[in-house]
């Protein structure tokens, strides 16, 4: 008997490997359904299944998952946000129009809009900075000075950090307006920019599934003004109190926007008035994977079993802790080599090594998630443990770039 299908819509650079891995455990066969699947490496080098859809077309993915439950059965249906969070909700229409588990579109689309998000977290009462919405430069001047520089400039829809960046002078917010109304972003609708007050302190990460919050994680930025991930631990050294104020504020979020069906990650920062979201994503972190390793609970599995309807586990087997660095350039130019990373995952201690690059890639800081060249994760019994063998491996790692020729 055929193996039924699990639908994946688009793919996930580093999580996508493993919901093909996870859903093959279960005894499923993943299909990717995608606009681009060559963008995958991971589908042609595993000979997964990959059909090209255009995946901003609801009618056209209906017709293919139409097509694929006559063929194969459809065990159910799920999907990465990528740069358009709007995939989530296209999940979601998905799954209610075959009657299969997935989460609410309208509550997905309520997130998608971080203005949106904002109102809906005020309303509520949950701690968000200060924030308006500007459609030009002149409201972005003067949303600027109502609440006052510092200031973050992003589009109001849109994930990975792409487009937003911290503005401490005039100039800078006036460079960066020019930059996002010039033609260089890409809009998927009329422009509408977030101009939010900046929220200064440790930033933390939520793991949310369902309406249980599995752990939380903090991270650090690698250089202004951009919003870069470096580095990450897992768990967070937290006290009770500091625990308890975020799951208590996690959990405030999760009813006001109608979520609670799934992954969800929240982000947010401990400044001096406590625990500040600065956004709730209905989807599941970048890399779940210090979750696993930390704690034993397989997110990516655990979701793959509510997406076809089946009981998930989430307790812990064990209490590691898991910490990671990210590989980011110093310079733009052609990737000359990149070297060590067999010698990193042999040391003690590293999980995974994983290289995002080829050698003879042209190497273009954006200043987003895209600019990593790959990580290390490290896990041990402790956190001084951790961190010494991801510090260890991260020194093996080497590599050239030679910056462009004007």
């Amino acid at each position: 008997m055929a193996r039924r299908a699990l639908i994946l819509v688009e793919g996930h650079r580093s999580s996508g490997l493993r919901y093909v891995q996870a859903s093959q455990r279960l005894g499923l066969n993943p299909i990717t359904l995608s606009a681009d699947p060559a963008q995958y490496d991971y589908l042609a080098a595993e000979g997964i299944e990959a059909i090209r859809v255009d995946t901003d077309n609801l009618d056209a993915l209906t017709h293919e998952c139409s097509r694929l439950r006559a063929t194969n059965g459809v065990a159910g249906i799920t999907g990465f946000a990528g740069e358009d969070e709007s995939v989530s909700a296209t999940v979601g229409r998905l799954c209610r129009h075959f009657d299969l588990p997935g989460p609410n579109p309208a509550s997905i689309e309520r997130c998608c809009d971080k203005f949106g998000q904002r109102e809906l977290l005020a309303e509520a009462g949950v701690p968000t900075p200060a924030y308006r919405l500007a459609a030009d430069a002149t409201g972005v001047e003067t949303a600027a000075a109502e609440i006052g520089l510092p200031v973050i400039l992003k589009p109001a829809v849109g994930s990975g950090s792409i487009g937003v960046r911290l503005c401490r002078t005039v100039d800078e917010l006036a460079e960066h307006t020019t930059y996002l109304l010039g033609g260089k972003h890409i809009w998927p609708s009329s422009p509408k920019m977030l101009v939010e007050e900046f929220a200064q302190g440790p930033f933390y990460g939520v793991h949310i599934m369902g309406n249980e919050v599995i752990g939380i994680d903090s991270a650090a930025f690698h250089k202004a003004p951009y919003f870069v991930f470096s580095e990450g631990t897992f768990p967070a050294p937290l006290s009770d109190y500091e625990h308890r104020r975020i799951t208590d504020v996690s959990q405030s979020c999760l009813r006001a926007l109608g979520l609670g069906w799934g992954p969800t990650a929240i982000e947010l920062r401990w400044t001096k008035r406590g625990p500040v979201v600065i956004e709730v994503n209905p989807r599941m972190s970048g890399n779940p994977q210090p979750v696993q390793l930390a704690y034993g609970v397989d997110l990516i599995m655990e979701h793959i079993k509510l997406v076809i309807g089946d009981e998930c586990n989430l307790r812990r087997s064990h209490s590691h802790v898991s910490t990671w660095r990210s590989l980011l350039p110093d310079r733009d130019g052609i990737l000359d080599w990149i070297d060590g990373d067999s010698r990193a995952a042999a040391v003690p201690g590293v999980a995974e090594v994983k290289i995002y690059v080829e050698p003879k890639t042209p190497i273009v800081r954006n200043g987003n998630y895209r600019d990593s060249m790959g990580y290390v994760l490290a896990v041990a019994p402790s956190l001084a443990q951790a961190e010494a063998a991801l510090r260890r491996a991260v020194d093996l790692i080497s590599w050239s770039i030679t910056p462009f020729s004007d």
